[in-house]
């Protein structure tokens, strides 16, 4: 049996076990939302106060993560003031957790001597994501106020195609040769002044600088002094070229379960690494700009202006109203067919409606499976059958509850069967878009995400009322 020790105490114990219980109340999301909706209230009320004093004490005890999340909440105005408030106990970080009209406020307000000291304090991905918000000018101005070392590597950073691994990856790291010994690597960690605050792994290079190996920082602390690198490292890593796009750099940390990579040049010598931290940021951005797109909208910043978002949108609405107008033409040709039966004009956006949610479900599972290299050439056939099997098969399934819908309600047995044989031939095509449309764009290089939704639709609006109208042309009259 166990030996209890001496201060043992029963009711400490079930203390202790009922106290997750009550943290876990306090840390769900519906009282984290309510301390930041009372925040945001207090702070409102201070700032029209303008009692500065206040201000800072709110913040004070903030991690600069939520303070983020706070501003953004904010209007243009009130963000500014809340900076020039906390600005002489203002967090650099704090730059890195902002994006789009809130960052741009933010900078606004702060001096080029105060952008240039919170940058050199960031890691250079940081430091990137902060500078890319301003002018060349602007740029220019900060980095001329930094040190030679660190605004050489920013520029050569920001010279690097934008959302590419260049941009994206940082240049802190550490890399020690092969013939080292685990202990000199201990003592270069502890001895060196300026190494990354944070690192997971440790990158092995050959005498010019090229990555031939990995080791996890886990296995230098366990490993006995003597033990050559050389011997303890892993080969097998994932390099990523320095140009790579950030969505393909992400899909190799999803697949490989990485939490850093290695970033190499054009020569394949060592320039950087990537780390999970940015990818999950990533992810989330590429995820956001997709579903975006799927609705043809390009900004989803709820801080843009008005002007902003009515450009962004219009195009897209002026696309589907060209569209639009093709399938008016369509049931255009057969304006006669529907005077002699109105019933047609009834029941033809029924069948559009089905055609078109049959085939932007088709679509939404594409331009996932495309983004996520589920979906290639190797298995696009035997996708492509299965989706249009599917088309089938719930066409058919319609057809017969419509065509029984339809003869209840207008006493006609044909036109019941019409608009059946419409659905079945409306949701094969429906499918059969969704799955060719999307491919066919990602072929021809042109993102599937923003492009698919209008002509899917397209198609599922002409084929529906062309085959529709047709079929009563056709049959009844």
């Amino acid at each position: 049996m166990t030996e209890k020790p001496e201060n043992y105490n029963s009711d400490d114990q079930n203390e202790e076990l009922e106290a997750p219980a009550e943290n876990e109340s306090e840390h769900s999301v519906e009282a984290e939302n309510a301390r930041q909706t009372q925040l945001l209230d207090e702070i409102h009320v201070a700032l029209s106060e303008e009692t500065t004093d206040h201000l800072r004490a709110l913040c004070a005890d903030l991690r600069y993560e939520d303070l983020a999340d706070l501003m953004e909440l904010l209007k243009p105005d009130d963000r500014k003031a809340l900076i020039e408030a906390i600005r002489s106990e203002f967090d650099a970080d704090l730059l890195s957790e902002l994006e789009g009209r809130a960052l741009e406020d933010v900078i606004s307000v702060l001096e080029p001597q105060e952008i240039a000291d919170a940058v050199q304090s960031m890691d250079t991905d940081d430091a990137v994501w902060v500078l890319e918000e301003l002018s060349e000018e602007e740029q220019q101005d900060v980095l001329d106020r930094i040190s030679d070392d660190d605004r050489m590597m920013i520029e050569q950073s920001l010279s690097y195609p934008e959302d590419s691994a260049g941009r994206l990856m940082q240049r802190d790291l550490i890399s020690v040769p092969t013939f080292w010994t685990v202990g000199q690597t201990l003592d270069y960690l502890r001895e060196t002044p300026d190494l990354p605050e944070d690192f997971w792994e440790i990158f092995v290079v050959d005498p010019t600088h090229r990555p031939i190996g990995t080791l996890p920082l886990s296995w230098v602390m366990r490993a006995k002094r003597p033990t050559k690198i050389q011997d303890l490292m892993k080969t097998e890593q994932t390099l990523i070229p320095i140009e790579m796009d950030q969505e393909e750099i992400a899909y190799r940390f999803q697949k490989y379960n990485l939490v850093s990579a290695a970033v190499v040049d054009d020569d394949g010598r060592l320039a950087g690494m990537v780390t999970v931290d940015d990818i999950v940021d990533v992810i989330e951005e590429e995820a956001d700009e997709d579903i975006l797109a799927l609705a043809g909208v390009s900004e989803g910043d709820v801080n843009i202006t008005v002007t902003k978002i009515f450009k962004s949108r219009f195009g897209w609405l002026f696309l589907n109203l060209l569209t639009a107008i093709l399938a008016s033409l369509v049931i255009g040709v057969f304006d006669a067919t529907i005077q002699q039966l109105v019933a047609l004009a009834i029941l033809m956006p029924i069948v559009a409606s089905m055609g078109g949610n049959a085939g932007t479900q088709t679509m939404t599972v594409a331009v996932r499976a495309l983004a996520t290299k589920e979906l290639s050439t190797a298995n696009a056939w035997r996708v492509f059958g299965k989706e249009v099997s599917v088309g089938i098969m719930n066409g058919v399934l319609f057809a017969v509850i419509m065509g029984a819908v339809t003869h209840i309600w207008f006493s006609d047995i044909m036109l019941g069967a019409v608009i059946g044989l419409a659905m079945i031939v409306n949701l094969f095509f429906a499918a059969m878009a969704g799955i060719v449309v999307p491919m066919t764009l990602d072929r021809f290089n042109i993102d599937p995400a923003v492009s698919s939704s209008v002509f899917v639709t397209t198609i599922t609006d002409v084929v529906g009322f062309f085959a529709f109208l047709g079929l009563a042309a056709f049959m009844l009259l």
